[in-house]
């Protein structure tokens, strides 16, 4: 395997993870690339670790966004500053950032090395491993703008998170707490007791109770599961509450439902946020905020990580390791 030091001291040249066609995860394979140049107001990271999100798999086998390929996936990414444009006065070579490429255009972090607008990230916290830094962008922004931008938590409102012991939802536990909120999480079985660890004041198991007849007055929902649940949901919230969905598809009969009760419900699409970051960086440095990795892959293995998060087994994040500095942080 090509390491981050071979390609800096013998070429320009580096290792990516790319794709010819739509498809499974053996239409991921490694290539090739001349590495590339920063552009004004960009920095060249050079990748320590790429996080993996469902949104990788689906554009993987449907393009969604990125139409037809070639391309190459991955927004998540935690690394070293290798050289910075013209214009960037935020960081300079050495310095450890991690955030998410604009999504969805930006693409491209299942690389040795990346370009992006420097104002996508921040510093990385010292107490996260590049592993764990790369798990938290995508899942993060998105947590952040639900819980903090768009919902407003508030000390002591009710938050109920749909899908709690997911990637996005394991994060936005520990957000919602972090804003003095009183949370209440769904999961199954042995997950419960993961989300229970996180902060969650109570855990619904949603496979042997309805989640409409256990959680009242909530004020604010987050969605990241969709399907019925996400319908029952708007049941549980008080009169004035909102519903925050990741999953903008199927969205009309949700906000109909909405009318009907009183209640708010929206949909997002992630945004690259310095600002965001910075907040996600704090509550990680105060120690309020840590993802659970539930395995990383070296980034020639970005198929087998691939084919496990679509097994649907894995609990909080998968994440692509790339060089050294990569394992946990002391």
């Amino acid at each position: 395997m090509i390491t981050n030091a071979d390609t800096h001291t013998r070429t320009n040249s580096m290792q990516a993870i790319s794709q010819d066609s739509l498809g499974g995860p053996d239409v991921l394979h490694p290539v090739e690339r001349e590495r590339p140049e920063p552009g004004v107001g960009q920095i060249l990271l050079a990748v320590r670790a790429a996080g993996v999100n469902p949104t990788d798999i689906q554009h993987r086998g449907l393009g969604l966004f990125l139409g037809e390929p070639p391309f190459t996936l991955g927004w998540d990414v935690s690394g070293v500053v290798e050289a910075v444009g013209l214009g960037v006065s935020l960081f300079e070579p050495g310095d450890e950032v991690f955030g998410m490429l604009p999504y969805p255009n930006g693409a491209g972090a299942y690389a040795e090395y990346v370009t992006g607008p420097v104002r996508a990230f921040a510093p990385k916290p010292a107490a996260l491993s590049h592993a764990e830094a790369a798990a938290l962008p995508m899942v993060g922004l998105v947590a952040w703008q639900a819980l903090v931008d768009t919902a407003e938590v508030r000390p002591g409102q009710r938050v109920l998170v749909l899908g709690a012991a997911g990637g996005i939802g394991h994060v936005a536990v520990q957000v919602a707490k972090a804003r003095g909120a009183y949370v209440i999480g769904t999961a199954s079985g042995d997950k419960c007791d993961l989300v229970r660890g996180l902060g969650a004041d109570e855990v619904i198991d949603y496979r042997t109770a309805d989640v409409a007849e256990e959680a009242h007055e909530i004020d604010v929902v987050l969605d990241v599961v969709g399907g019925k649940d996400r319908l029952r949901a708007l049941e549980t919230l008080r009169p004035g509450g909102v519903l925050v969905s990741s999953l903008p598809v199927e969205f009309e009969e949700v906000t109909a439902r909405a009318a009907e009760l009183g209640v708010r419900a929206t949909n997002l699409v992630v945004e690259h946020d310095r600002g965001a970051m910075a907040g996600l960086a704090a509550l990680a440095a105060a120690g309020q905020l840590r993802p659970h990795i539930a395995a990383t892959f070296p980034l020639a293995e970005a198929a087998q990580a691939h084919t496990l998060a679509e097994a649907g087994r894995s609990t909080g994040k998968l994440v692509l390791t790339v060089g050294p500095g990569t394992g946990s942080a002391s």
